[in-house]
């Protein structure tokens, strides 16, 4: 039990990790010559220097779509880190049966949030553009989405297996 105990806290930690550095990272959008993420753009000068700029405005980047897709990535972050202090404290706190509940929901909120941010980010942004990819940003955000849900279903399962 202690091993599982162990891999279910590495794959919460793993989470976490991947959830921090899709939503700071500069890549979520990615061509030749600029970067973009859910914060700022990037734009590569002549002289070899990333020049910071403030994402685009207009049609094309909606800003209120852009910001739900930022308070969703943060809030992913929040509820996960929010689970991993539960779980710890649920392991001492709370009788079989009952301990990975909250942790539990916590995964599945934040699992839930990072998919609103990257479904919204795939639905509404960078539609009419023929150059450029989507980033390794914008990857681990959908590979978070999965390992937090399956953090989400194993602590369900777990609570199930030891009640």
């Amino acid at each position: 039990m202690l091993i599982l105990l162990a891999a279910i806290f590495a794959l919460h930690i793993i989470g976490i990790i991947l959830l921090l550095v899709a939503t700071i990272d500069n890549a979520w959008w990615v061509t030749d010559t600029v970067s973009t993420d859910v914060w700022a753009r990037w734009i590569l000068q002549p002289n070899g220097v990333w020049n910071y700029t403030d994402l685009p405005s207009g049609s094309h980047y909606p800003q209120d779509y852009l910001q739900a897709v930022q308070a969703s990535s943060i809030l992913a972050c929040i509820f996960s880190i929010i689970g991993i202090f539960v779980f710890v404290a649920q392991l001492f706190t709370l009788e079989k049966g009952q301990r990975f509940t909250i942790s539990g929901i916590f995964q599945l909120l934040a699992c839930l949030c990072i998919m609103i941010a990257a479904s919204i980010y795939t639905d509404r942004f960078h539609l009419d553009e023929k150059f450029g990819w989507y980033g390794h940003c914008y990857i681990l955000a959908w590979i978070s989405f999965a390992l937090t849900f399956i953090s989400s279903i194993t602590y369900f399962v777990l609570r199930k297996k030891t009640a």
